[in-house]
């Protein structure tokens, strides 16, 4: 069994990266839109989703971009 090690990050840490609110950062974690979990009322937010979440935003955005062109 490899074991990887992942670094969970807080609510508040999410909020600072990716510069939203709150309210934003419980919607995207209850959507299911940010790959999370929660054990009872705390959630663990992986660092490598919220990356992996940032990079397909960019990558969206430069699709997007390249199509409008």
């Amino acid at each position: 069994m490899s074991e990887s090690k992942s670094r969970f990050i807080s609510i508040e840490e999410l909020m600072k990266r990716l510069d939203i609110g709150k309210t934003t950062a419980y919607q995207l974690l209850s959507s299911g839109e940010l790959a999370a979990f929660r054990i009872g009322k705390v959630w663990k937010i992986p660092e490598e989703a919220v990356d992996r979440y940032i990079s397909e935003k960019i990558t969206k955005s430069e699709r997007r971009d390249s199509n409008a062109q």
